[in-house]
């Protein structure tokens, strides 16, 4: 039942093609294989019930073939910007198309306390939901593979600095005599000046 019940299950944002107004829109799986749909601007809720049998007739209205179909179709109305809403005093229409022909549903508004709750379950709904996401994309990341590669690359042009610069101390050993000429002679290097000293001797 939970399978089925995540299927059908949708939780997406509803822009207002007419105001431009910002609800979440949101469908329930029942176990009975009926549904509650419903939307909220994170203050008020209105919600309804659609039977089985309610739903069988939109089925034959729209071709459609499952309640997973069904729900689909409102979802994407949504994400695409055809839906408004039209409220009232205790209650709201919602559309799915420009067209009176096309889906529309009546919502009645719920009471504070059970407006609450149902925004408080959406919250924690929406939660679980990011929370899925991230662990999804902390296992299939690559970034702790790619983030050798990008220090080796970095690595690389300090490396090609280094040749110049051994160079250039190779060269200030040889010309240590400009800065302390008396240690010309004590240089391992200058060989030539200790078999000097030594034939003085």
């Amino acid at each position: 039942m939970d399978k089925n019940s995540e299927s059908t299950s949708v939780l997406c944002t509803l822009l207002d093609k007419n105001d431009q107004s910002k609800y979440v829109f949101f469908t329930q799986k029942r176990s009975a294989g009926d549904i509650n749909i419903g939307f909220t601007n994170g203050e008020d809720v209105w919600k309804t019930h659609l039977s089985e049998e309610i739903l069988s007739q939109f089925f034959k209205t729209f071709s459609l073939k499952s309640t997973e179909d069904y729900t689909f179709k409102l979802k994407c109305a949504c994400k695409a910007g055809r839906a408004f809403v039209k409220l009232q005093q205790d209650s709201a229409v919602l559309h799915f198309g420009a067209e009176p022909s096309d889906l529309s549903l009546s919502l009645s508004k719920l009471k504070d306390s059970e407006g609450r709750t149902e925004v408080k379950e959406l919250l924690f709904k929406m939660a679980d939901s990011l929370q899925q996401l991230e662990s999804q994309g902390s296992s299939s990341s690559l970034s702790p593979v790619r983030s050798p590669q990008k220090r080796s690359s970095e690595f690389e042009p300090r490396k090609q600095h280094k040749g110049p610069v051994v160079a250039a101390v190779r060269k200030r050993l040889l010309g240590d005599s400009l800065i302390n000429p008396g240690t010309k002679r004590k240089k391992p290097a200058t060989g030539v000046a200790f078999d000097d000293e030594d034939d003085d001797e």
